[in-house]
């Protein structure tokens, strides 16, 4: 056989392997990339796991899969992988070969370095021939979401001020109850406790009662975060670190005050991701669930002002019939936030601060010292 002949009868294999991988490359391929997790907190590390699945006869010589993914999730392992990183956004690569039906499972190592909500969207794949040319391209279309909460702190490290608008009687209300303030009984309601059922008033009801503690022993709170830095501040936030520390401060006391069978909720003048220019407000409710929904709000909130912190104490709260225990956190107090928490006191509410600066803790412990005064007097 003459070279002409081997020349052709080469181009006519190499036309042919080439033509069948720009058709037939993807059928019966079947990407997957998920976590194994739907959620977790700022610290963790989880994993994203990536499935790829040949359903045919013919081999895939070389597949390369990419997908664009926030920078908050940094990968900690990366064999098989490249990852190009920008200041918002990290470029995620990995190449596989693939054997005629055969599957292949990789597991990456993800830090969850920042809060958010984070979704996995496209993945880009182009497949390659046996010369190694690049044969097709696809975008497949997945629907990955990761909710990654505010990180838990030490509660013993979170600030708690007693300020002039109330004294520590208030703080001890909702963090120690009084289990010994009893006045008769009530209907059980969700998120009480099993050590509060009575069962002699259960008994003459046939319907299940707990007892009716005084206030200071069954309060409901309120966990609102300023996303205002300072007074002048709109709009766009200006220290966002700040923020998130109030959440992860929001999140901790949350968490206790559902381990402790009391009803909690959360407010926060910016907006959620998904709804714009909206502030956001849960009403006060008790079980783990309600901390779950805490917790997936806090995860999907944008770091942004949609009010100022003054208009949202005025409007937003005094929704609420019944008394709340308030508990701020700020990085600062104006004459109007300052009014706004006496007017919320005279409608029968309990405000207190949590401060996130250290200018706002040494205005709180000046204030603090006539109340302890006034209190040994």
């Amino acid at each position: 056989m003459s070279i002409s002949w081997i020349v052709i009868i080469a181009a006519a294999l190499f036309f042919l392997q080439f033509q069948f991988f720009a058709r037939w490359g993807f059928r019966g391929l079947r990407i997957e990339r998920n976590f194994d997790t739907t959620h977790c907190h700022v610290g963790d590390d989880i994993l994203m796991i990536e499935t790829i699945v040949n359903r045919k006869l013919a081999p895939i010589p070389w597949l390369r899969l990419e997908s664009t993914i926030h920078a908050g999730l940094h990968f900690t392992q990366m064999n098989n992988l490249e990852v190009s990183s920008g200041s918002l956004f990290q470029n995620h690569r990995s190449l596989f070969s693939l054997m005629p039906y055969t599957r292949i499972v990789r597991r990456h190592g993800v830090h969850a370095a920042k809060r958010g909500w984070y979704k996995l969207e496209t993945i880009a794949a182009t497949m390659g021939d046996f010369v190694g040319l690049q044969a097709a391209s696809t975008t497949h279309r997945i629907h990955v979401e990761l909710l990654v909460y505010p990180r838990l702190v030490n509660r013993d490290d979170i600030p708690l001020l007693s300020s002039r608008w109330q004294g520590d009687v208030t703080v001890q209300r909702w963090i120690m109850p009084d289990p010994f303030l009893v006045s008769g009984a009530r209907e059980y309601r969700y998120g009480d406790t099993m050590n509060s059922i009575h069962w002699k008033a259960t008994a003459r009801s046939q319907r299940l009662q707990v007892y009716n503690r005084e206030f200071t022993a069954d309060p409901r709170l309120l966990i609102v975060v300023n996303s205002q830095v300072t007074e002048t501040m709109w709009d766009a936030v200006t220290d966002p670190e700040l923020v998130e520390k109030a959440l992860s401060y929001a999140a901790t006391l949350a968490e206790h005050a559902v381990s402790r069978g009391v009803p909690v909720g959360f407010g926060y003048n910016g907006w959620l991701l998904n709804e714009p220019g909206i502030p956001v407000y849960c009403a006060p409710e008790g079980g783990w669930g309600q901390l779950e929904h805490l917790f997936q709000t806090m995860a999907k909130l944008a770091i942004s002002c949609a009010r100022s912190c003054e208009d949202f104490l005025d409007y937003g709260i005094e929704v609420e019939g019944e008394a709340l225990d308030i508990i701020l956190l700020t990085a600062f107090v104006s004459e109007g936030m300052a009014r706004s928490i006496e007017r919320l006191e005279a409608a029968g509410h309990s405000v207190f601060l949590v401060p996130l600066q250290h200018n706002l803790l040494d205005l709180g412990d000046k204030e603090a010292a006539p109340s302890d005064a006034q209190a040994l007097a």
